[in-house]
C-alpha cells in the first residue's frame, strides 16, 4: 500500500470516529430526557465516550454568562458543531 492510499484510509477512519462520537453525543443528550439509571452499562459506556469531549466545553461555558446562568447544558450542541466542522474540513 502506498503512502497516498494509507493517508486516505487514515482520514476515512478518523472521519468515521468523528461520526461515532457525534452520534454518541446526540444519543446522550436525548437519553438525558428519560429516567435511565446512571448505573446502566450502556449509559456508562456512552458517558465514557462523550465526557472527555463535553467536560472541557462545559467548563468554558461556565465561565461565560451563557453557561453560568443557564439551566440548559449547551455543551452537546457546541461539541457536535465543532465535530461537524472538523469533519467538513477533512
Amino acid at each position: 500500500m502506498n503512502g497516498a492510499n494509507l493517508t486516505i484510509k487514515a482520514l476515512q477512519a478518523f472521519d468515521l470516529l468523528l461520526k461515532i462520537i457525534q452520534w454518541s453525543i446526540i444519543l446522550r443528550a436525548l437519553l438525558s430526557w428519560f429516567p435511565i439509571s446512571k448505573e446502566n452499562i450502556f449509559f456508562k459506556i456512552l458517558y465514557q465516550i462523550t465526557e472527555p469531549i463535553l467536560s472541557p466545553i462545559r467548563k468554558l461555558l461556565e465561565s461565560t454568562s451563557l453557561g453560568r446562568d443557564s439551566m440548559m447544558d449547551f455543551s452537546p450542541i457546541i461539541a457536535v458543531l465543532i465535530l461537524w466542522i472538523i469533519s467538513a474540513l477533512l
